[in-house]
């Protein structure tokens, strides 16, 4: 392909995406359907997450009772999200999509009503009415009579949980999710705000391809009450007898410096009248606990939950629109717009709104001094025909990515052949980001040495 060709053919899809904003009725972003591939091990999730986003929210129910088709902690289970599972035990923030081994899938946000219990097998309910849009996820817990509702930025996340009234909880699990890994640190900042930090790695098990992923929390009200708890390690003989939290999860009311450990995490309590909404926001970075507020500060100051909500709506829509298709079933159109949308999920952006990201297989932190960095390059599952489509239709993405690639080849001494915010997983063999990058280049795109 001459670039020639290939610039009119850009424009020509501009041209059309245009058009797109201008046509009335249907809606790309409103054919698709976030459910398919999330039965028979399709592994994708109906979750909220912006296009390349780094943050993605997702409904986690593999996990915590005998009332679920598959659990995570029985078999080879690589999903936060499973169709046929009915208990629910929180959203995770920041998951795979359409992986084969279980990895991150952490920070699980969970509302509860009534006694406060923090032991998750306990504390999960069942759910219904689920809804899911492009950017959006909704249900409600049969336990608590709570509705759900989470949407997404780039870099953050928020949660609208509305109530009953009565005495209502937010949960933070730090302790379970889909990593391999173990270990967290969490500490309040304030009575409305908690940052932290958990580990993750370990993909398709690979020992040392792990990493740290920071996050800060805020509530849109004040708690009557709240605190965070460990799950104690089981001692016998005398020591047993005298700990009354042997073996149990244990509550620290008082103390509010940082805790850390493998099972901790966080509580908080209110009184709701009926209806009451509390919204709970969430950043994360790869850098820094600084730079996660910094995100969260920069992508939703001055915004509400529906703002946010209609942002990336508007995101998905404007990416899906710039392929337009005429003719077919509506049950043809959605299936060709899932897929699309399923395409522009991976790779994400991985540096922090300052430029900030971790450098390839080290400890030093640089900056981006143009574009985006990307991360999550599931090369040998994408070096086909992903990249040859993002090449057509998102070039500038695809040149960023391309950078990324060669900047981590700089950074560590090889093209990566599976990367996971910037550790190399080494699954699968050869260079596949050769094909890649060479397509790219025989099609006309330039901007990368």
């Amino acid at each position: 392909m001459n670039r020639k060709f290939l610039l009119v053919l850009l424009l020509s899809l501009s041209f059309l995406s245009l058009k797109a904003a201008d046509k009335g009725g249907e809606e790309p972003v409103d054919l698709v359907n976030p459910f398919i591939g999330t039965s028979n091990f399709g592994t994708t999730n109906p979750g909220a997450v912006c296009p390349n986003g780094l943050m993605s929210v997702v409904p986690f129910n593999v996990m915590g009772s005998d009332l679920n088709k598959y659990d995570k902690d029985a078999r080879w289970w690589s999903t936060p999200y499973e169709y046929h599972n009915v208990f629910f035990t929180g959203y995770s923030h920041v998951n795979l999509s359409g992986v084969g081994c279980p990895e991150v899938g952490s920070l699980l946000l969970m509302p509860t009503t009534g006694k406060l219990n923090v032991d998750y097998k306990e504390y999960g309910s069942t759910y219904e009415k689920e809804v899911a849009h492009p950017g959006y996820y909704s249900n409600y817990l049969k336990k608590y009579n709570v509705k759900t509702e989470v949407t997404a930025t780039p870099r953050s996340s928020v949660a609208r949980f509305t109530f009953p009234k009565g005495e209502s909880h937010i949960l933070l699990n730090l302790g379970e999710g889909l990593t391999n890994e173990s270990g967290a640190m969490v500490k309040k900042v304030s009575d409305t705000e908690y940052e932290g930090v958990k580990l993750q790695g370990t993909f398709c098990y690979n020992p040392q391809a792990v990493f740290p992923i920071y996050f800060v929390m805020r509530v849109s009200k004040k708690p009557t009450e709240a605190g965070y708890w460990k799950k104690q390690r089981p001692m016998t003989g005398v020591e047993a007898e005298w700990d009354v939290d042997n073996g149990k999860y244990k509550l620290y009311k008082t103390y509010n410096k940082e805790l850390s450990g493998d099972d901790i995490g966080v509580w908080m309590n209110f009184n709701t009248e009926a209806d009451e909404q509390i919204e709970v926001q969430m950043g994360v970075s790869f850098v820094s606990m600084a730079n996660a507020r910094e995100n969260l500060d920069a992508e939703q100051r001055g915004k509400n939950f529906d703002a946010i909500r209609a942002e990336a709506r508007a995101k998905w829509n404007d990416d899906l629109s710039r392929i337009l298709v005429e003719g077919g079933t509506k049950t043809e159109r959605t299936i060709f717009y899932t897929a699309l949308y399923h395409v522009l999920i991976h790779p994400n952006i991985l540096q922090d709104v300052n430029g900030q990201y971790p450098a390839m297989e080290g400890d030093e932190i640089r900056t981006v001094k143009e574009g985006n960095r990307y991360t999550v390059f599931s090369l040998w599952d994408t070096y086909r025909n992903v990249h040859q489509l993002l090449t057509l239709v998102y070039p500038n993405r695809q040149r960023d990515m391309i950078r990324s690639m060669i900047g981590m080849y700089e950074e560590h001494g090889w093209m990566p052949k599976w990367e996971l915010f910037s550790r190399e997983t080494y699954t699968m063999e050869g260079d596949p980001a050769i094909p890649v990058i060479t397509d790219s280049w025989l099609k006309g795109l330039r901007g990368y040495d």
